[in-house]
């Protein structure tokens, strides 16, 4: 009889890992650790920088808020804190406490209500002496963005009273409470509070919906719920300067878009009167100022101005100009009414979708966009001195984008709409732009079948653009001006120069504009480059060339989340990363000041989301490596002295992690390659070990990066395996044009090799793993090579003539622009190039396939059709190969459910460990799980192999 070892269903250390832990203190990770593995975010610094605060969460459980003084160097720390923010002052941090994680969950498992589980509460803390208010079930609470004093929390809904509180009550109440609601009526609204943070004087507002501050906290916007006829919804307003409470409108069914103007001083929100049943409720846009506390209605169906059948939006956005003369909403045509057929059956109406050649979009891209469609608006300007309202957006020309002010005379109105028929396979989409004159409400075409995305500089002075058809960054005046090239002349590439796609590269970004729309700042590969958009001056290398000469890559840090420009006179923090041996740092620069980009910080580290207090020098980041959880940091100007903030994961001392190296060697056709290799710790080179290949495309950059263990949503977590004994190999590829499974080969295979060569791999137990254009790669591999003992491939295309007919179901796209322009990099049609179709599909193949394989292919993924992975379980199955198919129902292309991740990740260690390790087999590989124990049974016992029986005459130990 066969002996079942049960393990526990999220811990699998096999039994292989016991003389590892006899000869050391430090433990193997385990799949039960992950929920107590720690992440770092939230970070905040106050504007004075004397304070931060940040959250440390673990991946599930109850986190923490801690706050550091940076005065005296206390941290304070506060269970379960949430949503955190400073006050412009830098006088309070508001923030939202959860309840505890596992009385949820417990209250959960009684099948409790939504309502009756506990909810968030308000802390509110005095940062001068660290004095806490809480304040119980907040949902939401909302800061001045540039004002002082204030808070505004709303409050969930009331409990229902106790038994002994309602026997206390007087009958006349009782009364009250048994009163039946009105049919149909759903109460929505509950507390608002506005509290002044100095007194602590709050003032209380019943049944409100929605609210907002005015930029400067001088103005409260809220909207009210309906409670009964004497009671209606409606809009106020509160001056926070006397309390005093203003009616801005009443009596509408829905009030929606509560905006402010930037001073506080005017307010936009559109509103109807038609009911929630209404087959088409008409909206209205509503203005209301506070210099004489007077609503005005500025646009409904018959205002002048408004297209002939359209209608306010209730879903565009509303937004004034930074001056507060213009509103900007959005509009549409209004829907066709049908009559309601009442003579027929709702299960005689017929579904169907009728796709024709004509459609400028197939049916799947349009159903899968059909809400957001149904959503769409098309912006409209009124001009509140004028009082007139000017139509932009058209069917024809849906987009048109403002200058970063919306003062400017002119938009920019950019459309794909007579170029829609070819999304699917030609990319990038062609686009037409024009320029529209809003003073006369004209407009006119500058560009025509641009491949690139068109813009309005800050102050709208120039239309610019990375042009892919030449590789070149454009402007054009908006005042009669040219297409002028901006970088053609310079001489170097500013297209990626890694491109190996069979398409138009794309370029390497921007940093922004400088002040008054002065200097475009645009990157290389390498450096910034700051041009002028005239034309007339010089393009200058910013950083000197000093990024080319060093092989270091600069980017601009953006400190400031508002910024619309760059200031003339600023200073420029960098990111820097050396391309050579992949150190990265922060440089110092500047934008009008002639000087080599000056070094703050380098090293063998990965850096990451650098902030700056606004009125101090003091900037957080995080720092990490692979053996170095990234923590947060803190460092004043110079950089040189930083201090650690959190320690999030100290438990990483008493676990086996590793190491990880550049790895580099030539492909079969004399491509240098780069790759990592991750060793496990106490590494020794005189044994060998098993070896797992991981990779996608291009991963040898992030040396640096910390892996943190964590179940899998698709591929192998490098610090489980290495910690667990395994080496594991992430190669480089390069591909060539119509090879994409052939260049896999040619740039793996050699890398391999070369390990191999050195000793301490173990040749005879090397397995691959990866998912998506990963896991092709590898269905792909073993149809061609037996050196692997196993293979893992997650969502794998097996069959591309098949694949390339199909839909990207999660955007309803053609997959045909995938195989003739991007990652599949085939370069043609099917029909004209059939046989590079064929040869880079697995499925033509599969009889030659002699290493086990997993897959895991889920029924919902969205990016690579289900289908594909079971065209290749079926020929598999069929041939008799040894391969497993997991499939997660009801889960995308990666798993996003936790559970599911747990048990992906047991799974595939499993598998591993069973034919690199020779550990037993688990159930679920040696005899499945039948449907009719789905849920019941997992499978995740091993089994014990059967003793061989003593052979007579030979010695026994």
């Amino acid at each position: 009889m066969k002996k079942l070892l049960y393990l526990a269903v999220f811990c699998s250390a096999g039994f292989y890992q016991a003389n590892a832990q006899q000869q050391t203190a430090k433990k193997p990770l385990t799949h039960d650790v992950y929920d107590s593995w720690k992440g770092v975010d939230g970070e905040s610094i106050s504007n004075n920088g004397k304070f931060v605060l940040f959250n440390v969460n673990p991946q599930e459980g109850d986190g923490e808020l801690l706050m550091r003084n940076l005065v005296t160097n206390n941290t304070t720390t506060f269970a379960r804190g949430t949503k955190a923010s400073f006050t412009n002052d830098s006088r309070y941090a508001v923030f939202q406490i959860k309840p505890e994680y596992q009385k949820v969950r417990q209250l959960k498992l009684k099948k409790k209500k939504a309502d009756d589980l506990p909810k968030d509460s308000l802390a509110i803390v005095m940062l001068e002496n660290m004095n806490v208010v809480k304040m119980p079930r907040v949902k939401s609470y909302q800061l001045p963005k540039e004002g002082n004093n204030w808070v505004a929390y709303h409050l969930e809904k009331e409990l229902p009273a106790k038994k002994e509180d309602k026997k206390a009550e007087g009958e006349e109440k009782k009364a009250e409470a048994k009163k039946p609601l009105p049919k149909n009526k759903k109460y929505n609204g509950t507390q608002l509070v506005l509290r002044n943070l100095q007194t602590g004087q709050e003032q209380r507002y019943d049944r409100v919906i929605d609210y907002t501050f005015s930029e400067k906290g001088n103005m409260l916007y809220f909207v009210k719920d309906e409670l009964d006829s004497l009671h209606k919804a409606g809009v106020y307003a509160v001056n926070t300067a006397d309390l005093k409470v203003m009616p801005i409108d009443t009596g509408k069914v829905t009030y929606k878009g509560l905006t402010p103007d930037k001073a506080g001083e005017q307010l936009a929100f559109v509103a109807t009167n038609d009911t929630l049943e209404a087959e088409i409720r008409y909206f209205a846009l509503h203005h209301w100022t506070k210099k004489d506390n007077r609503k005005t209605v500025l646009a409904d169906t018959a205002s002048a101005g408004m297209p002939k059948a359209w209608m306010v939006s209730e879903h565009g956005r509303l937004n004034f100009s930074e001056d507060g003369r213009r509103l900007f909403f959005g509009t549409f045509p209004r829907p066709t009414r049908y009559e309601k057929d009442t003579t027929q059956l709702e299960e005689d109406k017929v579904n169907l979708d009728i796709w024709t050649y004509k459609d400028p979009l197939i049916q799947p891209m349009q159903l899968k966009n059909r809400d957001r469609e149904m959503k769409r608006s098309f912006l409209a300007m009124y001009d509140l001195r004028g009082k007139r309202m000017q139509q932009l957006a058209t069917l024809e020309m849906p987009d048109v984008y403002l200058d970063a002010y919306g003062q400017g005379d002119v938009a920019l109105g950019v459309s794909d709409e007579k170029y829609k028929i070819t999304i699917g396979y030609d990319t990038p989409t062609r686009k037409d732009a024009y320029l529209l004159d809003l003073k006369k409400g004209t407009r006119k075409q500058v560009l025509n079948e641009t491949r690139g995305f068109p813009r309005l500089s800050p102050q709208g002075n120039y239309v610019y653009w990375y042009e892919p058809t030449d590789s070149s960054w454009h402007t054009l005046a908006t005042k009669n001006g040219k297409d002028l090239n901006l970088t053609k002349r310079i001489g170097l590439p500013f297209y990626d120069e890694t491109n190996d796609v069979p398409a138009l590269p794309g370029s390497y970004g921007l940093a922004g504009w400088v002040e008054n729309d002065s200097y475009l700042l645009v990157y290389d590969k390498f450096d910034i480059w700051k041009l002028d958009p005239t034309g007339k001056k010089a393009p200058v290398n910013l950083t000197d060339k000093y990024g080319r000469q060093n092989k270091l890559t600069f980017r601009y840090e953006q400190l400031d989340n508002e910024q619309k420009f760059i200031p003339a006179n600023a200073t420029l923090y960098l990111s820097a990363f050396n391309n050579t041996d992949k150190s990265n740092g922060y440089f110092l620069d500047y934008v009008s000041r002639e000087a080599q980009p000056q070094k703050l910080v380098m090293s063998a580290n990965s850096y990451s989301r650098l902030t700056k207090a606004k009125d101090d020098n003091r900037f957080t980041f995080r720092r990490g490596s692979f053996q170095e959880f990234p923590d947060l940091y803190i460092a004043a100007t110079a950089f040189d002295k930083p201090t650690q903030l959190s320690n999030a994961n100290p438990q990483m001392k008493d676990y086996l992690w590793g190491t990880v190296e550049l790895v580099n060697w030539k492909s079969t056709d004399g491509i240098p390659l780069e790759g990592l290799l991750y060793k496990p710790e106490n590494f020794d080179a005189s044994k060998k070990y098993p070896m797992i290949v991981y990779f996608y495309e291009r991963s040898s950059d992030g040396l640096y990066s910390h892996k943190t263990p964590a179940p899998s949503a698709s591929t192998v977590n490098i610090s489980y395996f290495v910690s667990n004994g395994y080496l594991v190999f992430v190669p480089d590829i390069v591909y060539q044009n119509g090879y994409p499974g052939e260049s896999a080969m040619d740039c793996i295979i050699p890398g391999v090799q070369k390990l191999v060569m050195q000793g301490f791999v173990d040749e005879k137990n090397m397995a691959l793993q990866g998912q998506s254009w990963g896991g092709y790669q590898i269905a792909y591999m073993v149809t061609k090579t037996n050196l692997f003992k196993a293979a893992m491939a997650g969502a794998p295309v097996s069959n591309m003539t098949s694949a390339y007919g199909g839909i990207r179901w999660g955007t309803g796209l053609s997959r045909q622009f995938q195989y003739e322009k991007t990652q599949s990099r085939i370069g043609g049609t099917l029909w004209e190039k059939p046989m590079q179709f064929i040869e880079n599909s697995p499925l033509f193949f599969a009889d030659r396939v002699e290493t086990p394989l997993l897959i895991m292919h889920n029924d919902q993924d969205g990016a690579v059709p289900w289908y594909q992975g079971i065209e290749y379980f079926m020929a598999l199955r069929r041939l008799n190969k040894p391969v497993w198919m997991l499939v997660y129902n009801g889960e995308d292309h990666n798993l996003m459910q936790r559970k599911n991740r747990k048990d992906l990740s047991v799974r595939m260690s499993q598998f591993f460990d069973y034919y690199l390790k020779g550990a037993p087999m688990p159930v679920w590989m040696k005899q499945g799980v039948p449907s009719v124990l789905k849920g019941k049974d997992y499978g995740f016992e091993l089994i014990e192999p059967e003793p061989q029986p003593e052979v007579a005459g030979e010695a026994t130990e």
